[in-house]
C-alpha cells in the first residue's frame, strides 16, 4: 500500500447520537440506509448493519438506563464502524454476557454475540465502576467494524492504527489533520493542529499529504511543514516513524501536542519544545527508541484533555488501537476544541 491516509478524507463522524430510548434507532436507521446505498454497500451487509445497530441501541436503553451514544465512522480503507458507548455500570463478566441466551434483562440475551456475528469484526472494552475508586469512566464501549470491499489488510502489514478526528462543535471546518502513510514495514504519520479553528486552520494543514513520501526522516519532514507553513496561521505538530525491521520509533514534534508510548508494562508521556510552525519556535525536539514487539503509539492534539491516567482505563491499551482512539477521543475530547488522536499498535 503506498497511499496516504488523510483524516479530512478519510476520518469522518457521519451520525452522532444520544440513545436515550428505542425510538433513537429510527433516526440512525434512517442515517445508514442513506449512507450505504449511496456507498454501494451490498444489500446483505446492509442488513448486517441494521441489525447491530438495533442491538447497540436496545443494550444502551436496557442495560445503562439510555446514558449512552451510537456513532457511525468513515474510516480509511472503505471501512465503516458503528461504536456505541455508555455511561452505566458496565460488564462484571464480559465473557459470560457474550453467550447467547444470558440475560439480566428478561431478553432472549443475543445481543453481544449478534454483534460478533453480524460484523466484521468487533472489539468491547468494559469498565465496572468500582466503590472508593475514582474513575474517569465505567460503562462499555462497543466497536462493531465493517468492510465495505469484504477485506482487511492490517492483518497483512504488521501494522494497527486508529484515527480520531472531530471539529470543534463538528462544524464542516477542522484545523487538526492527520496524514498517515504505510509502506512495507514502515508505518510513517504527520499529526497536526492548526492554530485556533475553522476555516483558515484547516487551511494551514491541508495539502501536505506529500511530505510523507518526500522526505526519508521525521526530521526533515518537520523542517518542510515549517517551510510551508509560512504565510499561514501556522500550526504545531508532531511526525513519526515506525520501523518494524529494526524495531525502532523516531518521533519529532513542536507545540502543544503530547505523545505516549505503551510498551505493555508502562507508559512514557512525552512532550515537545514549544512554538508554532510557520512562525517562531524553537528547535524540533526528536525521540529515538526502540520498543517491544507489543507496543502502543498514540499522538494527540491540546483538544484532548491530558489528566488521563492508564489507571483509569484499566485494560484500555490492550484494545485495538481504533477503539482506544473512539474512547478516549469521546471521554477526554474537549467540546472547546477541534480534537484528535493518532493511535498505533506493533504486535
Amino acid at each position: 500500500m503506498s497511499d496516504v491516509f488523510d483524516s479530512a478524507v478519510d476520518c469522518k463522524l457521519l451520525f452522532n447520537n444520544a440513545t436515550h430510548s428505542e425510538s433513537s434507532l429510527i433516526l440512525l436507521r434512517s442515517k445508514l440506509v442513506a449512507i450505504t446505498q449511496r456507498l454501494g454497500v451490498s444489500h446483505l451487509k446492509r442488513e448486517n448493519m441494521l441489525l447491530v445497530a438495533s442491538e447497540l441501541v436496545s443494550n444502551n436503553v436496557k442495560h445503562a438506563a439510555g446514558r449512552g451514544m451510537v456513532q457511525l465512522w468513515k474510516q480509511p480503507g472503505r471501512v465503516l464502524d458503528l461504536l456505541s458507548l455508555d455511561y452505566g455500570p458496565g460488564i462484571s463478566n464480559l465473557t459470560t454476557a457474550e453467550e447467547d441466551g444470558y440475560s439480566t434483562s428478561s431478553t432472549l440475551g443475543k445481543g453481544l454475540g449478534a454483534i460478533r456475528r453480524l460484523s466484521d469484526e468487533s472489539y468491547i472494552y468494559t469498565q465496572q465502576l468500582q466503590p472508593g475508586q475514582p474513575r474517569k469512566w465505567s460503562g462499555t464501549a462497543i466497536l462493531a467494524r465493517f468492510y465495505l470491499d469484504g477485506e482487511c489488510k492490517e492483518a497483512q502489514s504488521g501494522f494497527k492504527f486508529g484515527l480520531y478526528s472531530r471539529s470543534l462543535s463538528d462544524d464542516h471546518y477542522n484545523g487538526d489533520r492527520i496524514y498517515l502513510h504505510r509502506s512495507g514495514k514502515t508505518l510513517r504519520w504527520l499529526h497536526l493542529d492548526g492554530l485556533g479553528h475553522g476555516e483558515e486552520a484547516q487551511a494551514a494543514t491541508a495539502d501536505l499529504a506529500g511530505l510523507l513520501t518526500e522526505n526519508d526522516s521525521p526530521e526533515a519532514i518537520m523542517t518542510m511543514v515549517d517551510r510551508q507553513l509560512n504565510n499561514t496561521r501556522g500550526a504545531v505538530a508532531i511526525t513519526g516513524e515506525i520501523d518494524l525491521s529494526t524495531y525502532n520509533l523516531r518521533l519529532s514534534g513542536v507545540g502543544d501536542m503530547n505523545a505516549h508510548i505503551y510498551d505493555q508494562k508502562q507508559f512514557q508521556h512525552i512532550a515537545f519544545a514549544p512554538g508554532i510552525l510557520g512562525r517562531e519556535h524553537r528547535s524540533a525536539n526528536v525521540l529515538q527508541t526502540d520498543f517491544g514487539k507489543k507496543s502502543v503509539i498514540l499522538t494527540a492534539s491540546d483538544g484532548i484533555r491530558r489528566n488521563w491516567d492508564e489507571a483509569n482505563f484499566t485494560g484500555l491499551f490492550n484494545q485495538h488501537p481504533q477503539l482506544i482512539a473512539y474512547t478516549l477521543g469521546n471521554i477526554m475530547g474537549r467540546i472547546s476544541d477541534d480534537q484528535s488522536i493518532c493511535v498505533c499498535a506493533i504486535g
